[in-house]
């Protein structure tokens, strides 16, 4: 839509002729803005739809606004036809024809019934209600119908818009959610029995909800977009859509995890079953080391064994019960946490064990310090030395009888070593002697396999 120009003085022939020109090019524009806004596919779904809230309210401006625009659009074209009809008198416009063109073409000389504003529901130029008729120059009738217009306009895009974009992909994630309702029933998740089945249902009821609002309300979901003056600037807005989006696909996982359950239970469980048992054979054995340290290693403290927990045996059994009856959306968070429990019963078992042999680790790591020594002697010559020979046989008897006091038999490694050192010519071995516990040696309870006592 255009702008006419300012009033001013009398005009001569070749400024009315430019101005008809004008006019007559923005009463096609005019029309044809008024015929597109007329066929638009948005104003056509706003006409036939049951419209509630926001809405309702500004279509029904809307659609006053447009009756005024078509009324103030035939008073403008009433305008121009009489002003085409003074003009088409005679070649040579006489004074008296100019003076009433100027009036016609600058002046305020459009009327426009007070009715048609009063019906319309809007505003007049001059803002008093109730004028039989209000008076408009042509410059100012466009001005007032390109803002109608725009209004219009803006209205009827944004509806379209919205309209456009939210139903049809509500449509696609409701297909979506169906398909997931009826997988998430073949594994069992179902609302009041599984959160994810309890989603399910919430999600449906938003989404039902969203698409009715969206359809009778849709300007409610509009955003304008900030310092646009355009009509229909903005977008759609999809927070509920995107939420309840976010909301599904964190279900479909869900889903998908207990189908994943669902196709390795067996081998899960299998497995589980072995750790657990190679826990309880772990615990065993530290049972029997433990007995055994008591036998062969003197004044040590060694750490009870516990039994293993019976509750996890009762787990995995309900669990083999959830995989008979297919209650996977049971099974799968059972299985996380017992196989999580599991690897933490097996590493203390191993820990028990450990613990438990330490003394017989210890004691195998003082035979093997006292046979090294005793060999670097023999290669040096030296193995028959009275002194070496009584302090080897002592500390040999004292690491190989039962049971064995592991800080005396220390110090008497210790001081053959010194022996030792000394003969060879080197420095004296240490004499700080250890302190002896479940935590003092690295090595595992195959070092302490095999000995004699």
């Amino acid at each position: 839509m255009g702008v006419t120009d300012p009033a001013g003085p009398v005009m001569d022939r070749d400024e009315v002729d430019r101005a008809l020109a004008r006019l007559g090019a923005e009463h096609e524009a005019i029309e044809t803005s008024l015929l597109a806004l007329q066929d638009h596919a948005g104003r056509r779904l706003l006409e036939g739809a049951g419209l509630t809230g926001v809405t309702a309210e500004r279509w029904a401006a809307t659609e006053a606004s447009i009756t005024l625009l078509w009324a103030y659009f035939d008073a403008y074209s009433g305008a121009l036809r009489s002003a085409r009809e003074i003009r088409s008198r005679r070649r040579w416009s006489s004074r008296e024809d100019l003076v009433e063109l100027t009036e016609l073409l600058r002046g305020e000389a459009v009327t426009v019934a007070g009715s048609a504003s009063a019906v319309a529901g809007a505003p007049t130029l001059h803002g008093g209600p109730g004028r039989l008729s209000e008076r408009y120059s042509l410059s100012a009738l466009v001005d007032r119908m390109n803002e109608l217009y725009a209004a219009s306009l803006d209205v009827v895009v944004a509806a379209d818009a919205v309209w456009s974009a939210l139903p049809a992909r509500i449509d696609l994630l409701a297909a979506e959610l169906q398909r997931t309702r009826q997988l998430a029933h073949s594994v069992g998740v179902r609302p009041g029995e599984h959160p994810a089945g309890d989603d399910l249902e919430r999600i449906t009821r938003t989404l039902t909800r969203l698409r009715e609002q969206v359809i009778s309300d849709p300007l409610a979901f509009w955003v304008p977009a900030q310092g646009s003056s355009a009509p229909g600037g903005g977008r759609p807005d999809t927070t509920v859509y995107d939420r309840e989006a976010r909301a599904l696909e964190d279900v479909r996982r869900e889903i998908d995890a207990v189908l994943t359950v669902r196709q390795d239970a067996e081998k899960r469980l299998v497995r589980l079953r072995d750790v657990l048992s190679r826990a309880d054979r772990t615990l065993a054995e530290a049972r029997t080391a433990r007995g055994e340290v008591l036998a062969k290693i003197a004044a040590t403290e060694v750490p009870v064994v516990s039994g293993p927990p019976t509750v996890l045996q009762e787990q995995l059994a309900t669990a083999a019960e959830y995989r008979r009856q297919a209650q996977w959306h049971r099974l799968s968070p059972l299985l996380e946490r017992l196989e999580q429990k599991a690897e933490e019963e097996l590493l203390r078992a191993r820990e028990s064990l450990t613990a438990v042999t330490a003394p017989l680790a210890v004691r195998a790591e003082l035979r093997g310090r006292l046979d090294a020594y005793k060999a670097k002697v023999a290669r040096h010559g030296l193995a028959e030395e009275p002194e070496l020979v009584e302090r080897y046989e002592k500390a040999r008897r004292m690491l190989w009888s039962a049971p064995c006091d592991l800080r005396v038999a220390e110090q008497a490694v210790l001081r053959y070593q010194q022996a030792a050192a000394e003969a060879l010519g080197g420095p004296g071995a240490s004499t700080v002697p250890r302190q002896y516990g479940p935590q003092d040696s690295q090595h595992g309870p195959q070092d302490a396999r095999g000995e004699s006592s």
